[in-house]
């Protein structure tokens, strides 16, 4: 007898096909069977040792985040409802170029120090990985969900190359992609770049093809933040595709929005782009959130000169009156590089979170209200954040189009990503809430895409990009990562004032077969592990 049969489920497989009403056979992990209620009249239904009644409830494939920001989070925390309550299955962690390997004892202590804001710096995490493979070890020994790593192409540049802003020597070269293949074989399903984030902005295109034409020769595929999101993002994406396409590498755009003033209403033209590019045989695909607002750290803000040679260098620049003056005028005159090429509006810089709880007055207010309070400039607000926070404050970027966030979810290669900073008091919403968002904001409410063309966005699509051969459809021999939701009442309880409550109408979420999340509660199931890149 089987471990589990679900009873009356109404089937979203994740092809994008019509639902169906069937009964879900589950042993061992994977898929058994699956009895149609066609198939079913007049016979004897499947038994097992426990039955679940489906009845009025969807059953689809677990959902994956291709953006996800939880590679400490999941070692923290081995509750990580933020996930495992959405019906989140797998997350890609190793994103916008920077994560914790491959490092050297070096590079890991600047590394922690460079994105405090993203994940903490980490006292409470034993860092007893140096390698790619060894950090995919150490998520072996049990985490909530599923977990996929790309190299991150900042941190290899850190290591190999350093926090300076020059070209890459061609023994340096050499070394990067002797370490990228190195990471592949160990199970990178490929890699990431941050090139609005130091160090790795620093690298020239000619040196990212490089790195790409080993990526592309493993079956792994790229993943930039690009250049820009504001002045010039079409010109940025332009860029990631032909490069790509230069290194016979398949590319995926990382939370591919068009934000800033300058982008209102131009998610047609980004579309066109990659529609083009797709009919001439590029191979692309791209992840959003649900939401228009952004999130970072505030000293992403930062011109890249003012943060070259890592953390200790900023915090120095920042001290020194007349350097900060010319990151000021950079940031309000002239557009930071870091801030995408636009002026800086300080009305849309909400506080998010802070590493030094003695700061945390400023959380949930925009830079500009903070510095009325105190009857200063708000560069002078944002000068004194990002000296006594150590440069570990995060920020939400209010900067977003909804008509540009409907147009790009529609489009064929697309996928979900959350992009969850789960760090902070206020952390964006989109961490607890992007999936349940999509499927009851986006599919039920406004009718933008349909429950099969959700699911198939949030599943089968993304495991196809990860290469994935039993993941992403409800199929017989399948992997049960599976996810059991009402239609009628999924909705993200997550909101901008109180983001870390967790969604409604998620019942039962399974990962390999086991129960993470049972009549709406977290379990203290621990049943996921890295999932590694499948050799060619």
């Amino acid at each position: 007898m089987e471990d589990l049969v679900i009873r009356d489920a109404d089937v979203v497989d994740g092809s994008g096909a019509d639902a169906y009403r069937a009964d879900v056979v589950i042993g061992a992990g994977r898929i058994v069977s699956i009895v149609k209620e066609a198939a079913a009249a007049g016979c004897q239904r499947p038994r097992a040792r426990r039955e679940i009644d489906a009845e009025g409830l969807v059953l689809s494939p677990g959902f994956i985040d291709m953006h996800a920001h939880s590679d400490l989070a999941l070692l923290r925390d081995p509750d990580h409802s933020a996930k495992a309550a959405q019906g989140v299955t797998l997350e890609v962690l190793g994103q916008d170029g920077l994560s914790y390997a491959p490092v050297d004892d070096r590079t890991l202590e600047e590394v922690r120090r460079a994105i405090t804001g993203w994940n903490g710096y980490g006292d409470d995490i034993d860092f007893d990985w140096r390698s790619v493979g060894e950090y995919l070890d150490r998520l072996d020994g049990g985490i909530a969900v599923n977990a996929a790593y790309l190299i991150p192409q900042g941190t290899l540049r850190a290591l190999v190359v350093g926090w300076e802003d020059r070209a890459a020597t061609p023994e340096e070269l050499d070394r990067m992609r002797r370490l990228v293949g190195e990471g592949l074989e160990q199970g990178a399903v490929g890699l990431s770049s941050g090139l609005t984030y130091t160090p790795g902005m620093y690298a020239r295109d000619a040196e990212l093809t490089e790195l790409c034409r080993v990526v592309g020769s493993y079956g792994g595929y790229y993943c930039p933040h690009h250049r820009s999101y504001g002045a010039g993002a079409l010109e940025a994406y332009a860029e990631m595709v032909a490069l790509a396409r230069e290194a016979d590498c398949p590319l995926h755009l990382a939370h591919a929005t068009m934000n800033f003033g300058v982008n209102k209403g131009r998610a047609p033209q980004l579309l066109a782009l990659l529609d083009g590019a797709l009919q001439a045989g590029a191979d692309i695909t791209l992840d959003t959130y649900p939401y228009t607002p952004g999130s970072t750290t505030l000293a992403a803000l930062l011109p890249s000169w003012a943060s070259e040679g890592g953390p200790k260098e900023i915090l120095a620049r920042l001290a020194d009156p007349a350097t900060a003056g010319r990151i000021r005028h950079d940031l309000e005159v002239t557009g930071s590089d870091g801030c995408h090429g636009v002026p800086v509006e300080w009305e849309t810089i909400e506080i998010s979170g802070v590493s030094d709880p003695a700061l945390g007055d400023f959380v949930g207010r925009t830079v500009r209200e903070s510095a009325h309070l105190r009857g200063e400039a708000p560069w002078d607000t944002a000068r004194r954040l990002l000296l006594r926070d150590r440069l570990g404050t995060t920020i939400l970027q209010h900067v977003g189009h909804e008509e540009n966030v409907r147009a790009i979810m529609r489009h064929r290669a697309h996928t979900g990503g959350s992009d969850g900073i789960l760090r902070g008091s206020k952390p964006h919403p989109r961490a607890y809430g992007t999936f349940p968002r999509y499927l009851g904001h986006y599919v039920r409410e406004l009718g933008v895409l349909t429950l099969e063309e959700c699911v198939a966005h949030l599943t089968s699509r993304p495991a196809a990009r990860l290469r994935l051969p039993d993941r992403g459809l409800v199929r017989e021999g399948y992997r049960a990562d599976l996810v059991l939701f009402d239609p009628e009442t999924v909705a993200p309880g997550a909101t901008f004032a109180e983001p870390r409550r967790l969604p409604t109408g998620i019942p039962y979420v399974l990962v390999d077969g086991r129960f993470v999340i049972e009549d709406g509660r977290r379990t203290d199931t621990l049943a996921g592990r890295s999932v590694r890149r499948t050799p060619l």
